[in-house]
């Protein structure tokens, strides 16, 4: 059974560019647990919502626990407490993933 995650982000006081560069590592072992991110997007301008937020899925639960097993995952976990000051992890289900049609120009 596929496992689909949103993952929300929000990283400790100046640490913006700590918190990005340790998912661009975590990040890149999904691969090795049949996993993959399906986007990715930081927020802008928004003060209190999340820095990150990452959509992943994986095609067992097998697969996500590896990935959260991973000891090179767990060995940089003193990298994340520095980087992160909150993660917010829900299992979700993808919905309407067909592309929406453009607005039609309005005719004079």
């Amino acid at each position: 059974m596929t496992v689909q995650l949103c993952v929300l982000l929000w990283a400790r006081p100046g640490a913006g560019e700590a918190l990005a560069a340790y998912e661009d590592k975590v990040l890149a072992l999904l691969g090795d647990h049949d996993g993959r991110l399906l986007q990715r997007a930081r927020t802008v301008g928004a003060e209190d919502g999340p820095d990150e937020i990452q959509l992943i899925e994986f095609a067992s639960q097998a697969g996500y626990e590896g990935f959260t097993a991973d000891p090179r995952r767990t060995s940089s976990a003193a990298e994340r407490e520095a980087a992160i000051a909150r993660a917010d992890l829900h299992r979700v289900e993808l919905v309407d993933q067909r592309p929406h049609p453009a607005p039609s120009a309005a005719t004079p």
